[in-house]
């Protein structure tokens, strides 16, 4: 069943050329939201993408490469390579790479990679392909999957430049607890799965070439990010820098800390107790509070709809990759595989954006639904 579903998506993300429209690209239409005020583009790409009935192409919005996609397309293709080690699969992770080589954010120290389309929400407005943390370190965890099969130096001098970016672009902020790396260069600010995606990027450099100081600043990182997690285990999704209030978001990020934390002790060879102990917990919470027995994700605690691709998707790869802290995680991330197979995936191969109570949203967007299941069946066939 898993085999068939994973080779119905790469059929179809191969006739569609890797390109697809997105939830967030509202901004690249013709249409001038600014001119309704600070909120109109805010107000426009939510409501866009909470529409079923997919109009973009009457707002001249076209399907696009997007960045981040082709970071975990490349990542997916590579870890393919090394399972199988077919050389179509090398030849594809080729081709992202080269890409994304070629096609950086400009005007920034080092290398970084943004959205190929401009963001807006409540807090700030980002123009199109302003590099950040979080797509900056997909594409670095690709780069670090396609060194590890070609150990090429020009694919290290890459990540290397991607590890300069965070190093000279991103605001840190600092505390007695570790320190934070901004989301972008544009702002300071404090949004945990950011930082820790930038962390990552400096451990990545640092387990192909070790640099002492990379090493400390990653793991000051992840200090202050395990100082934030609450007794049950879970973390919130970001901190105000003025109020010190947090912002409560409980969804996949959840995931994503999981998986960074993870990862960079792994890469940095740190065995502390501390950061396990938050794993133990953030597991603990992360499958018992945020989905369902039968591999269901709610949306965001305690809203159980919709049931989002993104939440399966990163349900599949954390309980894969952290499948040591219990032998029911393991087995936990192919039941969610399954589900979501079932009920979210259609006759061409594409995943569903969302399940609601009494619809569904089928708009098949190539980063934040194929990419990411094409990534999730990948890492729970690699384990």
């Amino acid at each position: 069943m898993i085999q068939q579903a994973f080779n119905k998506l790469e059929t179809y993300i191969r006739k569609e050329n890797y390109r697809g429209y997105d939830p967030y690209d509202t901004l690249n239409s013709w249409k001038p939201f600014h001119w309704f005020g600070k909120w109109g583009p805010v107000l426009a790409i939510q409501l866009q993408k909470r529409n079923p009935v997919n109009l973009r192409p009457l707002l001249g919005i076209k399907k696009e490469i997007n960045p981040k996609a082709f970071g975990l397309f490349l990542q997916a293709y590579s870890l393919l390579y090394a399972k199988t080690g077919k050389q179509e699969h090398l030849d594809q992770a080729r081709y992202f790479y080269e890409w994304l080589r070629d096609n950086p954010s400009k005007g920034h120290c080092g290398k970084g990679w943004g959205y190929n389309f401009p963001w807006a929400s409540r807090e700030k407005y980002l123009k199109k392909h302003v590099p950040s943390a979080v797509v900056t370190g997909f594409v670095a965890r690709g780069l670090y999957a396609f060194y590890q099969v070609t150990k090429e130096k020009e694919v290290f001098d890459l990540l290397k430049e991607a590890s300069d970016f965070v190093l000279t672009e991103l605001p840190v902020t600092s505390f007695d607890e570790g320190v934070c790396f901004s989301y972008t260069p544009v702002a300071t600010d404090l949004c945990y799965n950011a930082s820790l995606l930038a962390a990552e990027t400096l451990a990545r450099v640092y387990a192909i070439a070790p640099d002492k100081e990379l090493k400390k600043i990653a793991t000051h990182a992840v200090n202050w990010v395990v100082s934030r997690q609450k007794d049950d285990g879970r973390w919130n999704y970001s901190v105000d820098l003025k109020t010190s209030i947090e912002r409560e978001q409980i969804d996949f990020h959840q995931g994503y800390l999981l998986e960074s934390i993870y990862e960079i002790g792994q890469l940095l060879s740190i065995n502390d107790p501390l950061w396990k102990e938050a794993l133990r917990k953030g597991l603990a919470f992360y499958r018992q509070q945020q989905f369902f027995p039968d591999g269901q994700a709610v949306w965001r605690l305690p809203k159980v709809y919709p049931v989002d691709i993104h939440n399966q998707s990163q349900g599949i790869i954390t309980f894969s990759k952290l499948a040591e802290y219990g032998k029911e995680y393991g087995t936990f991330a192919e039941t969610i595989a399954k589900r979501t197979i079932k009920n979210m995936q259609g006759k061409d191969g594409h995943f569903y954006y969302r399940l609601g109570k009494y619809h569904k949203n089928k708009i098949p967007y190539m980063r934040w639904s194929q990419a990411w299941m094409f990534l999730a069946l990948t890492t729970l066939d690699f384990r």
